[in-house]
């Protein structure tokens, strides 16, 4: 009875996203209070169940989320992102410029969200396609696949490092192993995969986009490529730090604990903007009212996202506290079934049907993450990143990425759906492939 009523609770979630187009965040509270009220939860602790899980989710992400935008707005303002763009397209060479923008999306791609790492990159794209003569999508389609393999499976970003919460996974590790997984994905679904669709698929850059496309700074206006990198990368490389700190210290070591401090997301985050204000602010000739001003400007776009994190949030406390979650673990360790793929199909339904990848990684990590307590031997680490993975596969049309695609590169639906798609699902797919062979190094 209990897995009947989270297969309606998860048709109910698809029902009113899909079809009555009810915000994301809506959707969650209503399936929430639903499992409760269907499993006979008592009224008052279906209402606690929810504050608690939107708060101590939000209580993380609210503030890595933050800190992450307004290094992700700095950079953007500061002209660092077209710095990393500049120099490894210089490195690479012109002929393989395809190579150099996945590597560029995959660095920018770090403390920013997919849509503005794809806005703020964009015009490079068209510049360097209008300069060279190759084609819009050799260079454009390994630059959405880095930014979207981010997306996915790297924390800080979001729904990453609501996975992580959930799971109870080592951010460290997740990070390191991320990048293991993520960057051979990157490479299959960016510049193998557009090397190939580019001579199938022809396409002409709309006008309306191609003609105001303007980068417009000189050199000397740009922030240099190693602080730049330094800067982009720094909380990341604490966070690692305090992951090798708990591998190789003891526990009682001082520098452990100053290190799993400094290593904390938040600290680290932390850390990493107030170095940012000096990089891509005040060194840049920003004055400390500007910096604010941008500060201000990054919020109100983490409204939605955050929002839909702490509906997750609620849902997955929901489904624990009314013992669905112990109830789906016992059916899975009885069905013998490998964790990180059921992680993973679960995510790739949810996403396929709702459109929303953020949707889709936390929904399944709820369902799923109860697994964990009665599998020793799985890891939180790769559920994260099969999550991840699987909810990116097969964006279509009822994802609002797949349209921000079409529009800006002029393609017709049908185009879209034999690049982008494609593209897609190549990522999902990869991305459980490298999973499961790393868990088998790691056993």
């Amino acid at each position: 009875m209990l897995l009947g009523i989270v297969f309606v609770a998860i048709l109910l979630l698809l029902l009113l996203i899909t079809k009555l187009k009810v915000n994301p965040f809506i959707s969650l509270m209503i399936v929430s209070f639903f499992v409760g009220l269907s499993t006979g939860m008592p009224l008052d602790k279906i209402v606690g169940s929810i504050q608690a899980g939107l708060g101590n989710t939000l209580g993380f992400i609210a503030i890595v989320l933050g800190l992450g935008t307004m290094l992700g707005k700095l950079m953007e303002e500061s002209g660092a992102a077209e710095r990393v763009a500049r120099t490894l397209i210089n490195r690479f060479g012109k002929q393989n410029v395809h190579w150099a923008m996945m590597f560029v999306a995959f660095i920018v791609g770090i403390p920013v969200f997919f849509q503005v790492g794809f806005v703020l990159l964009l015009p490079l794209v068209f510049t360097i396609a209008k300069e060279t003569g190759i084609s819009l999508l050799k260079i454009g389609l390994p630059l959405v696949a880095g930014l979207s393999v981010v997306h996915g499976l790297v924390p800080p970003h979001p729904a990453a490092m609501a996975a992580v919460g959930i799971f109870k996974a080592d951010v460290g590790k997740t990070i390191l192993y991320s990048i293991i997984v993520g960057l051979p994905t990157a490479i299959l679904a960016g510049p193998v995969f557009a090397s190939f669709i580019s001579k199938k698929v022809k396409i002409t850059p709309p006008e309306n986009i191609a003609n105001t496309v303007k980068i417009g700074r000189k050199d000397e206006e740009l922030p240099g490529f190693g602080i730049t990198v330094i800067t982009i990368l720094f909380p990341v490389f604490l966070m690692l730090l305090s992951t090798f700190a708990d591998i190789y210290l003891p526990k009682d070591a001082s520098a452990r604990m100053v290190l799993n401090f400094i290593g904390n997301p938040i600290t680290s985050l932390l850390i990493s903007v107030l170095l940012s204000l000096f990089t891509f602010g005040l060194w840049r000739g920003f004055s400390m009212a500007q910096i604010g001003k941008y500060c201000d400007q990054s919020l109100p776009a983490v409204a939605s996202i955050l929002m839909v994190i702490g509906g997750g949030g609620a849902f997955n406390k929901v489904l624990l506290d009314s013992g669905v979650g112990a109830e789906i673990a016992k059916l899975a360790t009885a069905a013998q079934l490998n964790p990180i793929v059921l992680g993973w199909l679960v995510a790739a339904l949810i996403r396929v049907a709702t459109g929303s990848a953020t949707v889709a990684m936390l929904t399944a990590a709820g369902i799923v993450a109860p697994i964990l307590a009665m599998s020793p031997g799985a890891s939180p680490e790769l559920m994260v990143l099969a999550t991840g993975a699987g909810s990116l596969v097969l964006s279509h049309v009822n994802d609002a990425g797949f349209w921000m695609i079409k529009e800006y590169f002029g393609m017709t639906v049908q185009e879209t759906l034999s690049t982008w798609t494609v593209l897609e699902t190549i990522i999902g797919v990869a991305g459980l492939v490298f999973t499961l062979l790393l868990s088998m190094f790691l056993a």
